[in-house]
């Protein structure tokens, strides 16, 4: 079902399909999960629905062999915009402005047609400015099941070494947990 499914699916739904309890499709979950671990496939879960996806360290050799264009790797911007907005969601993007030091709208317009990045909403204040958050596909993107994944964020680092032009020079020492 998974394999053939375009879209993340519910396990209710295939409980529902299988004709099973719900119990013995989480059970079979975490056996195919765990089954796939060595494999060139994993076993996605996000906002409690399932997907086989490719693991992440077949994915540069399956774009090789298709010939597809290596759309996957993002500019140092884009990381930092995106670490930003992960880590301070949901924010504005003179939010990501100020913590960055430069101008993000560019940045933030790719994010969001990647679908990596979406409108949110908009924040209460003057000019009502949008709010963005990450999507499922940021999830996937980086192999994620949850934000809790992030690695811990030191704060302390980026206080002390981002002066508004900086941007983020220590941000690997940042991630470290």
């Amino acid at each position: 079902m998974l394999f053939v499914s375009a879209e993340p699916a519910m396990p209710s739904q295939l409980a529902s399909a299988l004709e099973v309890s719900a119990a013995e499709v989480e059970a079979g979950l975490d056996e195919l999960d765990a089954a796939l671990r060595t494999r060139g496939l994993r076993l996605q879960r996000h906002a409690g629905r399932v997907q086989l996806t490719t693991a992440p360290e077949a994915a540069e050799l399956i774009e090789r062999f298709l010939g597809l264009e290596m759309t996957s790797h993002l500019s140092r911007a884009a990381l930092e915009t995106l670490a930003i907005i992960a880590y301070q969601q949901p924010v504005t993007r003179p939010q990501v402005d100020a913590v960055r030091g430069v101008n993000s709208d560019g940045v933030m317009k790719s994010l969001l047609g990647k679908g990596l990045i979406q409108e949110f909403g908009r924040a209460e204040g003057p000019g009502r400015p949008i709010l963005y958050d990450t999507t499922p596909d940021f999830l996937q993107h980086f192999g994620l099941s949850s934000l809790s994944e992030l690695p811990p964020l030191n704060l302390s680092v980026l206080r002390n070494g981002n002066n508004g032009s900086q941007g983020y020079q220590n941000h690997d020492e940042a991630l470290k947990g």
